[in-house]
């Protein structure tokens, strides 16, 4: 489902797939099957989505952003691609991020460019990540740093549980 008032000009969306309302997808963006993509959200042309991701209000995935399958990354994240911005600088490079397999990314945390985020590997709201986060780990804070290993995750009435 394409919501009427999202603009959607990619075809290479998947089955079973929700874009809200206010998205903007540009046309080369590749989003899988099974997706939330939720309102307010802008997705470039270099960008691929895998299957089973949602992506919460706010979010914008800039060209170099790959997102494998069974992510979720929470309202207001944002991503970067360039680590040195300048306006219209001729030497522009783009930085390629990975968000794995399984991982979280929480609420308001900020990816920098070229960083990649293991799988399982989960991301605490607020954070700044500036480094690669490795599998099964989570960081937080401001640079995000290593807190401890997530042995499990239960789902605790609605709720999650982090061992």
């Amino acid at each position: 489902m394409i919501h009427e008032l999202a603009d959607c000009k990619s075809e290479n969306i998947g089955e079973n797939t929700n874009i809200w309302q206010f998205c903007v997808v540009f046309p080369k963006a590749k989003i899988g099957d099974n997706c939330n993509i939720c309102a307010n959200v802008l997705i470039e042309n270099e960008v691929i989505i895998g299957n089973n991701v949602t992506v919460k209000s706010g979010v914008q995935l800039w060209d170099g952003v790959t997102v494998e399958d069974n992510v979720c990354i929470g309202p207001n994240v944002t991503f970067t691609n360039d680590k040195y911005p300048r306006s219209k600088n001729p030497d522009w490079k783009l930085f390629k991020t990975i968000v794995k397999k399984g991982a979280t990314v929480g609420a308001n945390s900020t990816v920098l460019a070229g960083v990649t985020i293991g799988e399982n590997a989960m991301i605490g709201a607020g954070s700044v990540v500036t480094k690669d986060v490795p599998a099964g780990e989570l960081w937080l804070g401001n640079p995000a740093r290593f807190v401890r290993k997530i042995d499990d995750i239960k789902i605790n009435g609605g709720g999650t549980t982090v061992k």
